[in-house]
This record gives C-alpha cells, structure tokens and sequence, in this order.
C-alpha cells in the first residue's frame, strides 16, 4: 500500500437513491401494466397503509444509488479529497463497483463515517453489490470490518449522537448541522431526488449529495470533541485548513462557492 493511502483514516460518505421502478413493478405489481408514475404512487400508498400514515418512504430494498460522494479524511483531521463516483454518468454499476474498491482494496483500514449508514447507506451499497457479484470481504470480517455492529470501522453519526437510537434524533443531520453555524438543507431534500432524477438533474442531485457529505464530516469534526480525540482549539484549526481546500476547490466543484457562502463562523447556535 503506498504512502498517499495510508494517510487516509476515515471516509465521509453519502448515498442519493431512487426508487427502482423496474424492480418495483417485477416484484410488486407483475401482472399489472402500470407506468412508474403509477406504480411509485401504488407502491407509497402501500407504505403510508402500512405505517398508518406516517410514511410513504419506499424501503430501502427497492432502492438503487444515483450519486455516491466521498470525502477522503487525513490523520489530521482534515480532507485530503471529495470524490464523486462515476460523474458525470453515475451508472449503478460503477459507482458500486468503485465504492467497493476503494473500501476493500484502497483504503481497508479506514473507518467509514455516516449518517443513518447503517439504516441505509450500507444495506443499500450491500445490495447493489449483490446485484452485481462484487466481494466484500474486508467489509464482513468478523474482526475488524465495516459491517460489524459494534466494531469502531463504522461510525454512524446517527447512531452515536442518539444514544443509539434511545432517543429519535429529530431533525437530524440538517438540525446537527445548523447548530454548528452549517448549511444543512438549501434548496433541496431527500423527498425531491426522485422528481429531479425523472427531470435529468443528476448534477444538481451529486451536488446536494456533496453538501450533504461536508454537513456529515463537519458533525463528525464535532463528535471528535466530544469524545475527547481533539480538543475544541484544534477542531477551529482543523476548520480554518479545510476552509481554505474547500475555497481552492470552488473552480472544480461549483456548489462549494453556495456551502461557503451560507456557511457562518462557527459560533454556537443562538
């Protein structure tokens, strides 16, 4: 392994996912000539039955990726790089593909960061690799993998800032992140990818997924306080550093001029 990959600790990662409506009407409806539109909203109104309302949120194995973005994190604590997978195509396949590789065969011994990962993320990525034949070796080791419950390679942010799950952390990611002075949701949320996907806006979808992963690693700068590896003096100083990447990244990624912007300085929320 080459030094560059073994300055790699942790990898922020986020997921945007679509219903997958060939999947959908295969599995759910295959004897009904349905458009997706129609078996989408057959398939929701399932969901809002089953759960009395309180959702029409289609499970996650129904689910396919539409844009993985990484964020590659030093020893340090700060961003080494932001990767989005297979852009501008973002096939399935690939992105799978090179998610898994980078987990089992670039950087194996780098903990993974999320937010609700295990609840969705993960299974997802699981699945899809299924779909396609892919080892994850690494990922089940009994020992040190990514999949284990308790084990210290997944972080799950979700998990650890709820107490796992005592408490329903409401609001989630997008309160986490406001209350550190983040953007948290913009302009967009989970409910719209499915209608920005049908209307070809892979782009602004990969965006929102960039936002998304910079909110995620921001919150796990903070539980790094919390559990006492850093102290609040360095989290300011390992900010300041990422400020600057993030500003000489702005040409490459355009959405990071729009995250600065509304970005504050970091106060506590009042």
């Amino acid at each position: 392994m080459s030094d560059a990959q073994n300055e790699v600790k942790y990898l922020v990662f986020d997921v945007e996912a679509v219903p997958d409506v060939g999947l959908i009407k295969d599995v759910k409806f295959p004897s009904e000539n349905l458009s997706d539109e129609e078996a989408i909203r057959k398939f929701k109104d399932e969901m809002l039955e089953i759960t009395d309302g309180r959702s029409d949120f289609i499970p996650v194995t129904f689910m396919k990726p539409v844009s993985v973005v990484i964020a590659k994190i030093l020893n340090d604590f700060t961003i080494k790089e932001i990767v989005s997978l297979d852009e501008p195509e973002f096939k399935v396949e690939i992105m799978t593909k090179r998610f898994w590789f980078a987990l089992e065969d670039l950087y194996p011994k780098a903990a993974i960061v999320t937010f609700n990962g295990r609840g969705f993320d993960v299974p997802l990525l699981e699945l899809m690799a299924y779909r396609y034949g892919i080892q994850m070796k690494t990922h089940f080791n009994d020992k040190f993998g990514t999949r284990q419950r308790y084990g210290t390679r997944h972080i799950d942010l979700q998990e650890l800032l709820s107490n796992n799950h005592a408490i329903k952390m409401a609001g989630g990611l997008n309160l986490l992140s406001k209350v550190l002075g983040l953007p948290g949701k913009m302009d967009t949320d989970g409910s719209q990818v499915y209608d920005m996907y049908v209307e070809g806006k892979m782009k602004e979808i990969n965006d929102y997924c960039i936002c998304d992963v910079l909110d995620t690693y921001f919150v796990f700068l903070r539980s790094r306080v919390l559990i006492g590896k850093i102290t609040l003096e360095q989290e300011a100083a390992v900010k300041d550093r990422v400020k600057e990447f993030l500003n000489e990244k702005k040409g490459e990624i355009d959405i990071l001029n729009k995250y600065l912007e509304i970005m504050k300085d970091g106060s506590p929320y009042l």
